[in-house]
């Protein structure tokens, strides 16, 4: 006979926490409900119309000793309950420094999960017990929300729009992925599971390939820098900032002061709105020239992870560079290597360190 549970398996030091205040909500619900229930059943009883030796002439019509009472300690007992839940609201919304990336893109009706060294899994999650994970989300179709019992977290995944949430595992196991948002005909079907493996087990798996439909999976930052070199981003995002647009080293986490006054901080979500719709955000003291690109949320978030690993890089562009003058890098090649092959077109006038950059960031990955 399976064990008779009356919540899901505790899964993280936050399941714990949370179950903590969940049960005294509850105890607190089923004390006033008790409490009501039998004041107002004994006094029906008493004062039922058929009660004739009841005395009825002194009605009270106030008690101030009662009043300051359910209204006092209710009150407090509120307000306890509010700074309880802001803490923990606080602890499941700020992730660890150290956390490790995963990104997550919902669809009808499967959950895509990717890792930063490129292993990509469908419906399952395969992360290290101990170590913090943040997961960073977005939806390819639909309002979906992505529901981990076990850990007490969930958060919507919004189409054009990244959310996040983390957790930090301490029990080795199988638990289960939903989503907890309807989204179709088949919502009942789009879940998977998040393995938790020992510090060992979780080396071998990465050192299996973590993907069995693919043994050499490529990291996001090199697929991001293919799509990068690909699309010809670098003919005017270079090492140092030049009249055509600005550098994206060490953007990341950086405040940008926008055409139309805004002062905005160039996080994930900066960076995807900048690539999939840069009329909106034009930095002070340039023009809108940048294309619009059709890319899939798979790439976007490959360039994303790009161009995060640029502000990582050490600066190598410290030169003097004023002025480019009509810079292009002609992409000649990119092998399945991940190394790039730069025509270097001298009527152009391209910037060496434009090209130093990419090569950078090739060799490192």
């Amino acid at each position: 006979m399976k064990e008779l549970k009356f919540s899901p398996t505790q899964a993280t030091e936050y399941a714990t926490r949370h179950d903590v205040l969940f049960y005294a909500l509850t105890a607190l619900v089923v004390l006033f409900t008790v409490l009501v229930g039998v004041a107002v059943l004994y006094l029906m009883i008493k004062y039922r119309a058929s009660n004739k030796n009841v005395d009825r002439t002194k009605r009270i019509h106030h008690h101030l000793g009662i009043e300051i009472a359910w209204t006092v300690i209710p009150t407090i007992l509120a307000l306890i309950i509010f700074f309880w839940g802001l803490l923990l609201f606080k602890e499941v919304k700020t992730p660890d420094k150290d956390s490790s990336d995963i990104y997550v893109i919902g669809k009808q009706w499967m959950w895509q999960f990717q890792h930063p060294n490129g292993i990509r899994e469908n419906n399952e999650l395969h992360v290290p017990v101990g170590r913090p994970v943040k997961i960073t989300m977005i939806s390819q179709d639909v309002i979906h929300s992505l529901y981990i019992p076990q850990f007490r977290v969930q958060f919507y995944t919004l189409p054009g729009r990244y959310t996040s949430m983390h957790f930090t595992p301490n029990v080795v196991g199988k638990f289960n992925i939903f989503c907890s948002m309807h989204c179709g005909a088949d919502h009942s079907k789009m879940g998977g599971y998040i393995h938790v493996l020992s510090p060992s087990d979780y080396t071998k798996w990465l050192e299996n390939g973590g993907n069995r439909f693919s043994k050499n999976s490529e990291s996001m930052i090199k697929s991001g820098l293919k799509t990068f070199a690909k699309n010809g981003c670098s003919n005017c995002h270079g090492g140092a900032d030049t009249y055509r647009a600005p550098s994206l080293h060490g953007l990341i986490g950086r405040k940008r002061k926008m055409n139309d006054g805004r002062v905005v901080i160039a996080d994930e979500a900066y960076i995807r709105e900048s690539i999939l719709t840069p009329y909106n955000n034009v930095v002070e003291g340039y023009e809108q020239i940048m294309p619009v690109y059709d890319l899939s949320e798979g790439e976007v978030l490959e360039l994303v992870e790009y161009i995060k690993s640029l502000s990582r890089a050490p600066s190598m562009f410290e030169e003097n560079e004023k002025v480019y003058k009509n810079t292009r890098n002609h992409v000649k090649n990119i092998s399945n290597s991940g190394e790039i092959n730069l025509e270097m077109r001298v009527d152009s006038g391209v910037s060496q360190s434009s090209v130093q950059q990419v090569q950078h960031v090739s060799e490192q990955n």
